[in-house]
């Protein structure tokens, strides 16, 4: 086990205080699980939202919870580093994997992410016949492609693999680059319109396979080249799926992340079941280093001023930071 980071007497007693009440502890124990807002957590817990938000106002403030605010909504989360995230190991660790509290806790958990789940579903389901025209809604797309061209490079790729592949373009565009590449995702839909591209595309290094992004079924440490395109944005765990993303990397691998830049478009949660509103720098950058990478490039594509009703979109480059001896040199580059 990892040794613990110290802290001063007076954050840990304030956050032993703040843990030591029965729905406090169970709320360190569901947000050690995924980010939530307070609406999940009130179904999970059964209680009202005033006496859900007071304790997370505790738990905040002791530093064994972070918030963080898109438009109308708020998500919470332990810390991912520093004095609060060890603390929260340490008090998490002394319970007992079966606990039955707990247990129930994350029974209530699995029926809130099931159900987002199926909502996600339906829209992809109903969406994915225009889901090309769909990405309209920000930056023209041929200059997001020309940008991910770029940060790739000339570089050679021996293996790529694209989660939440969708309709498959990043496969036919980034697939004649490689020798393999695998497409993965979710949706029967969205693969069956992939299919039909590769096909027309005439790509015979191509597969795809149906999977969960927090479960991928591919091969460990075996991709050179990992893309997560407009992804993020729908899932209600974003770290996890960059770590799942980073241990299918090799070392010295590189991961690349498009999605939109914070925005204050709410409409898309409802009418496009977005989970997020846009990631910043910082964000991505915390949690690229958390799944051991490091973040080389990072650049903003700004739509023209004659579409100010058009969304930027954010793209960043992440490194393995594995040693392998005959890994390309690469410059670290940060575009405005």
């Amino acid at each position: 086990m990892p040794q613990s980071e110290g802290a001063p007497f007076d954050i840990v007693l304030n956050a032993l205080a703040a843990a030591g009440e029965a729905t406090r502890l169970r709320l360190v124990a569901l947000l050690s699980e995924v980010e939530l807002t307070v609406s999940e957590l009130v179904t999970i817990l059964g209680q009202s939202q005033p006496r859900v938000s007071r304790h997370l106002k505790l738990l905040v403030e002791a530093r064994l919870v972070e918030r963080h605010r898109e438009g109308a909504w708020a998500f919470f989360h332990v810390p991912h580093g520093g004095a609060g995230a060890s603390l929260v190991r340490d008090i998490l660790a002394r319970f007992k994997g079966d606990d039955p509290v707990l247990a129930a806790d994350r029974a209530r958990l699995q029926e809130v992410r099931h159900a987002r789940a199926e909502q996600a579903a339906r829209y992809f389901a109903a969406q994915a016949a225009n889901w090309d025209e769909l990405r309209a809604m920000h930056v023209a797309e041929e200059h997001v492609e020309a940008a991910i061209r770029e940060t790739i490079g000339a570089v050679p790729v021996d293996s790529l693999l694209d989660l939440g592949t969708g309709t498959g373009r990043m496969l036919e565009l980034l697939a004649p680059l490689a020798a393999r590449a695998v497409g993965i995702d979710q949706s029967p839909q969205m693969l069956s319109l992939a299919r039909a591209r590769i096909e027309r595309s005439g790509l015979r290094n191509t597969q795809l396979r149906q999977g969960d992004l927090y479960a991928l079924p591919v091969e460990r440490n075996s991709y050179d080249l990992v893309i997560l395109h407009q992804v993020l944005h729908y899932l209600d765990d974003p770290s996890r799926a960059i770590r799942e993303a980073a241990r299918a990397l090799r070392p010295g691998g590189r991961l690349v992340i498009v999605d939109f830049a914070p925005h204050n478009e709410e409409t898309l949660r409802e009418a496009h079941a977005h989970r997020r509103l846009g990631f910043a720098h910082e964000e991505i950058t915390g949690m690229m280093s958390d799944a051991g990478l490091d973040v080389l490039i990072t650049r903003d594509l700004v739509p023209d001023t004659r579409e100010t009703h058009k969304l930027t979109v954010s793209l960043w480059l992440g490194h393995d930071r594995r040693f392998i001896s005959d890994a390309p040199p690469v410059m670290a580059q940060e575009v405005a």
